[in-house]
């Protein structure tokens, strides 16, 4: 079934007087959301005992929770010690998704810094065979590492390079920010065909049954030109994209990804509008 849900606590979920992630899946499902993502964006600074905690309320809302690893992961950092450290910072975000009952990381996968794109995609994929090797000496083979699609140019993470790491292993699964592509490709995406393309893309090479719950990030994003500047909320109307052809185009493949929101402070509501839209398009 398809997803729909907000990263993080949106300026609604504040101003109604919630506090804990635990109320957030109350509200997630008060709006009839069923997902959310935690960020663990600036590092995992969490107890088990939280974890558990939300883990529970999740469970009793009956809203699926998947959790973003720390920004400053770099599989392509020419130290190895610093390396090191990225391998940590997803394994840990997966043992903290596991006690809140979860099973998808997503991560940024790397930056290109001073070499060559080819290197710095080698690099990074050589690496994320390595990170696999940990997957799978941990337990976590059944948890889905979602490598994502990145907004700016110095970064390595175009559609075709998370493809080429999602073959690494089927523990990898695509996280396809759709705001990030467009940002990166200054407006590339408009029409039902500029995603379905992508989406056929990632069907092609991977195969429907790894692709049909894919992860998703959507949000209209500024952009110039070297790509994502900031994110904005649906009320712009001069950056894109907009979600309506993508939902045709998630229609007409029968794919159910789990759609993430992740709106300036209305992440909530245009989850909301995103449902709102895939429920009335007609194919």
């Amino acid at each position: 079934m398809i997803k729909f849900g907000p990263s993080g606590n949106c300026e609604a979920f504040y101003a109604a007087g919630y506090k804990h992630t635990e109320q957030a899946a109350e509200f997630c499902k008060s709006l009839g959301l069923n997902c959310y993502e935690y960020s663990f964006g600036r590092g995992v600074n969490m107890g088990e005992a939280k974890a558990i905690s939300i883990g529970e309320a999740f469970k009793q809302a009956e809203v699926e929770i998947s959790v973003h690893a720390p920004y400053f992961i770099n599989f392509a950092n020419p130290d190895d010690e610093a390396a090191q450290k990225s391998y940590g910072y997803v394994l840990n975000s997966a043992k903290f998704v596991k006690l809140m009952g979860g099973e998808r990381i997503v991560f940024h996968p790397a930056a290109q810094g001073k070499v060559t794109r080819e290197e710095a995609v080698q690099k990074t994929e050589d690496r994320l065979k390595i990170l696999r090797d940990y997957i799978y000496l941990n337990g976590y083979e059944n948890l889905k590492f979602c490598p994502e699609t990145m907004g700016k140019t110095a970064q390595i993470g175009t559609l075709e390079e998370v493809v080429r790491f999602c073959k690494i292993d089927n523990c990898f699964t695509p996280a396809v920010d759709f705001g990030h592509i467009n940002a990166r490709e200054q407006g590339s995406l408009k029409t039902v065909e500029d995603f379905k393309s992508r989406l056929e893309y990632m069907i092609s090479e991977l195969g429907y049954d790894r692709v049909k719950h894919f992860h998703v990030h959507f949000s209209k994003i500024m952009y110039g030109g070297k790509g994502e500047i900031k994110h904005l909320t649906f009320a712009d109307d001069v950056y894109g994209p907009e979600f309506e052809p993508l939902a045709i185009a998630l229609k007409q493949l029968k794919l159910e990804p789990y759609i993430v929101s992740e709106s300036a402070g209305t992440q909530a509501d245009d989850a909301c509008t995103m449902k709102g839209i895939y429920n009335s398009v007609d194919i």
